[in-house]
């Protein structure tokens, strides 16, 4: 098992930035894909951001430009930096880690509300 905690969410005006972190209990070295998601009351999940072993960052067309999502190896963390926040960005952003492309093992965080004000 794995636990993922994350922080870093709030409430923001239009325009601002929030950094989200997304700490594991374990090392993530070696873990092949982490992501952020993003979900609003009746939608589904949607990927904001992979950082994948051996690829470039991939973003959604949304966020492209304004987020940026990075690792720090050394404290287990994973980051999304948000720039330039729209009301739309309002969401409950999940990390996601699945440690192997070769298994269908995956973890969630228990998410944290983000909320842009315009």
């Amino acid at each position: 098992q794995v636990q993922l905690v994350e922080s870093g969410g709030g409430l923001v005006q239009a325009g601002g930035s929030l950094r989200l972190s997304c700490a594991a209990s374990r090392d993530i070295f070696s873990i092949n894909t982490m992501a952020w998601y993003r979900q609003t009351p009746g939608k589904q999940r949607e990927l904001v951001a992979t950082s994948a072993t051996g690829h470039s960052p991939n973003y959604a067309d949304s966020v492209k430009g304004r987020f940026t999502i990075s690792r720090d190896n050394a404290k287990n963390t994973l980051f999304l930096q948000m720039n330039s926040l729209k009301p739309e960005d309002t969401a409950v952003y999940y990390c996601y880690i699945r440690p192997s492309p070769w298994t269908t093992e995956a973890y969630w965080g228990q998410g944290t509300q983000v909320t842009v004000s315009s």
